[in-house]
């Protein structure tokens, strides 16, 4: 069977696990190639650091497809996270109109909000441009303050009930992606986790942990990345969405446990043999 390339259309944080320093190695130990467009490039993430410094790629973007375009390269999937901008947005749009192929899954993580706001740097006017780009895309990965502004309504603090949960995930659905996968999503304040829903099979799953006290920067990265990875593998969604939660809960307690600087990152490195023996022997 053909290798699998999957185009990782993040930043690159220098220092600071998130975006493509944790997409790149996720992806590949999936066995599955890992092509990256940085949007920019930073010194360390925003999270929690000051004196950062700040390259912005947006005018390399579509020469590099061009070129791309000239060796005839083709993906498997596209996979999107922080887009900076309205102006990476609509090249990121443009990018999935002229690289999709008949079989590209196009996977967008809307990374704009969290905690029930939007992200300083944008404007209120950004999550309608993100939801145009939803609309284009198989899989969308929000979480619940991102569900929220792409459905234009007011952020629901939890826990929450399953009633709510599968309204909203029912209503993501219609924005034009066949798959959601929502997290953030608890029942009880003991755990916490991820809905996954096919709205071709209309079918619901959950996958829960119990809950880890704390911010734990690039988790969404980890995360998203272990979910294109199943699924470039073969498996099916509410599988990839167990697959990520757990394997993103036990990167958050094995940090935890070692006292490490939260805004360092987690430790998925020391996960990664465990991740690989999941594609090839199966989850357990």
């Amino acid at each position: 069977m053909a290798q699998k390339r999957v185009l990782a259309i993040h930043d690159i944080s220098c220092f600071g696990k998130c975006s493509l320093t944790v997409a790149l190695p996720i992806i590949s130990s999936a066995g599955v190639e890992c092509t990256v467009m940085p949007t920019a490039v930073l010194s360390t993430h925003t999270g929690g650091f000051k004196g950062y410094t700040y390259r912005d790629l947006t005018d390399d973007l579509l020469p590099i497809v061009e070129h791309w375009k000239a060796l005839g390269l083709r993906f498997d999937s596209i996979y999107t996270g922080f887009l900076g901008s309205f102006e990476q947005i609509d090249i990121v749009s443009k990018i999935f109109d002229e690289m999709k192929g008949k079989d590209t899954l196009m996977v967008v993580d809307p990374a704009m909000a969290d905690n029930g706001e939007l992200y300083p740097v944008f404007s209120k006017g950004f999550p309608r441009e993100m939801r145009k780009l939803c609309e284009k895309a198989d899989v969308i990965l929000p979480n619940m303050t991102e569900a929220a502004l792409l459905l234009g309504e007011e952020y629901v603090e939890g826990p929450y009930s399953k009633e709510y949960i599968e309204d909203l995930l029912r209503r993501l659905g219609k924005i034009g992606s066949k798959k959601i996968v929502l997290t953030g999503v608890f029942f009880d304040e003991g755990h916490l986790g991820a809905a996954a829903y096919d709205s071709e099979m209309d079918k619901i799953s959950y996958s829960f942990h119990e809950l880890v006290p704390g911010l734990y920067h690039g988790t969404g990265d980890v995360f998203g990345s272990v979910i294109v990875s199943a699924l470039m593998n073969g498996t099916n969604l509410a599988e990839a969405n167990a697959m990520a939660v757990e394997f993103t809960a036990k990167c958050i307690v094995r940090t935890k446990d070692a006292g490490t600087d939260v805004r360092f990152g987690v430790n998925f490195e020391e996960g990664l043999d465990k991740l690989a023996g999941w594609f090839k022997e199966g989850f357990q």
